[in-house]
């Protein structure tokens, strides 16, 4: 974990811990569980991680970085080590971090005492059901804030991201057609809808990708619907916050 993410909306990723517990719906077949029984590890576990939780100190080239890419910043087993990794974040201002939660109730009362502009706080909203989460984004004040529309369950309205985000990320799900980490179907009209809202209250968009049930219903080499290449010329659209 590290330089070249994988992941189209960043450049690194940065882990000072891992591990984590499953929230909503969005968290069904998620990648950090698979890939940690993968290697015969218990994904509920959340630990501090002894060789990357310095790391962005030793990065001197600015990063786009994905916070917690296998956990979430702000749950609650983490609080006893999170103070020491905002002062990393405070002491790396050449790197903006990207900051996802499923947990928003708990950014207020979790964020720093002193102003960081190097970091952008976003949350995760798979289906209506979740759409309180952006309200809690609303009262974060002072830092670029985003949402990820990822896996992108089923159509959305969202009537509230007016004057709320800086930025949005949309992207299906992806997994294997057969075993324990699937995939659920993500439509074209969804995406659609989504970009449209978007459109007209001038909120920066970033198609990450369609997801496995895309790929397959449009015949696309990669089979998570990541390459922009394939995509319809109507979604190849990748824009970041201003």
């Amino acid at each position: 974990m590290g330089y070249n993410s994988k992941i189209q909306w960043t450049s690194a990723t940065w882990n000072p811990w891992h591990g984590c517990k499953k929230v909503s719906e969005g968290c069904k077949y998620c990648y950090m569980y698979r890939d940690k029984e993968r290697y015969g590890q218990d994904p509920t576990k959340v630990i501090k991680s002894k060789s990357n939780f310095n790391a962005p100190l030793k990065w001197k080239e600015p990063q786009l970085i994905f916070t917690c890419s296998w956990s979430d910043w702000f749950i609650e087993e983490a609080d006893k080590w999170r103070d020491n990794a905002w002062e990393i974040i405070r002491k790396t201002p050449q790197h903006t971090y990207q900051i996802l939660t499923k947990r928003p109730e708990r950014i207020l009362k979790n964020l720093p005492t002193y102003k960081l502009d190097n970091v952008w706080i976003g949350v995760s909203v798979e289906s209506e059901n979740h759409l309180d989460r952006i309200g809690y984004l609303q009262q974060v004040k002072g830092y670029i804030r985003f949402i990820s529309f990822e896996p992108l369950l089923e159509y959305i309205n969202t009537p509230y991201i007016y004057g709320v985000v800086d930025w949005i990320i949309i992207g299906g799900e992806s997994g294997n057609s057969n075993g324990k980490y699937k995939y659920r179907p993500c439509e074209l009209i969804w995406i659609e809808e989504l970009i449209q809202q978007s459109k007209e209250r001038n909120v920066p968009i970033f198609i990450k990708q369609l997801g496995t049930h895309l790929a397959k219903k449009l015949k696309l080499k990669d089979s998570f619907g990541g390459n922009i290449d394939e995509f319809p010329e109507n979604l190849k659209i990748r824009n970041f916050p201003k």
